[in-house]
């Protein structure tokens, strides 16, 4: 959802309808911070998925070890990411963003809550 290109199509119930932030009345309302997200992006010359990497490379000023998960299925994919590494954001880009998606604006939780048992990191808090 994040590279700005997804859409929603009839498979989507069978790939991604488990996961609460693409069920049905989360999916529109989470496009639509995408969407804010564009606006931004498309003002800095860059694609809603560079942003969103670029966002991620910079908590690296104040949280350590940050590294920002790619997504590189296609090789145009690895040209984006690297264009997006040298995509240096401002303070006011950075409060733009903050005010299009604000802390907890998401629609549905990340994962639904038996795929959550499953997942050690998210059952213990990141904590081994």
């Amino acid at each position: 959802m994040l590279a700005g290109t997804w859409r929603p199509s009839a498979d989507d119930a069978r790939y991604r309808g488990h996961l609460p932030r693409f069920a049905a009345g989360n999916v529109n309302a989470n496009l639509a911070l995408v969407e804010r997200l564009r606006e931004i992006a498309t003002a800095r010359g860059a694609t809603v998925a560079q942003l969103a990497i670029a966002w991620v490379l910079a908590q690296g000023r104040t949280h350590r070890d940050i590294v920002a998960p790619v997504e590189a299925s296609r090789p145009c994919r690895i040209t984006e990411t690297v264009e997006a590494a040298r995509l240096q954001l401002t303070d006011d880009d950075l409060d733009a963003i903050e005010r299009a998606v604000p802390r907890g604006a998401v629609a549905g939780e990340r994962y639904a809550p038996d795929l959550l048992a499953l997942l050690d990191s998210e059952r213990t808090g990141g904590k081994h």
